[in-house]
């Protein structure tokens, strides 16, 4: 059974920026949690970053996949440069993915770690754009199939039509 690497503030653990989280309410998650299938982790935390923490953004419209080509900085609203704790928080969620034998990703859109459908611009403007958070696009660089908060649908089918095939 594949495990999925999802992140902590999707199941309501206090560990976004803003010291709250985001829990995602679908009957899938119930089912994996039972079925121990959910492996959970928040990278930004596991980068050693403090919750709460200052908002963070990928600067100059760039994305995760810059970062790690060190073509981009991950920048605090206070103008921190918190470009190290992203990539070692990615690192440890891809060493977390792969001692767990994850070959999916459930994480949140929008983060800088987390973002795979869209991530801010690095103006704090709440301006965003198409692309991939630190974690996220590491994750998809080593073959983990990522997916967003807003697809997890898509994931359901994906785990239930390779489950009708196993047979």
């Amino acid at each position: 059974m594949e495990r999925i690497l999802i992140s902590a503030c999707l199941l309501g653990h206090a560990v976004r920026y803003d010291g709250k989280g985001k829990p995602l309410d679908h009957p899938a998650i119930n089912r994996w949690r039972s079925e121990g299938r959910l492996v959970t982790l928040c990278p930004e935390q596991a980068g050693g970053l403090p919750t709460p923490r200052p908002p963070a953004e990928i600067e100059n419209g760039l994305s995760g996949e810059d970062v790690l080509e060190g073509r981009a900085r991950v920048l605090e609203v206070t103008g921190g440069d918190v470009t190290p704790a992203f990539i070692a928080g990615a690192e440890r969620a891809l060493a977390v993915a792969r001692d767990n034998g994850c070959a999916y990703a459930l994480l949140i859109d929008g983060s800088p770690s987390c973002g795979s459908g869209f991530i801010y611009d690095g103006s704090f403007s709440g301006a965003r754009h198409p692309g991939l958070g630190v974690t996220a696009a590491l994750l998809r660089r080593a073959g983990i199939a990522v997916y967003s908060d807003r697809e997890i649908d898509a994931l359901v089918a994906h785990l239930d039509g390779e489950a009708g095939t196993a047979s």
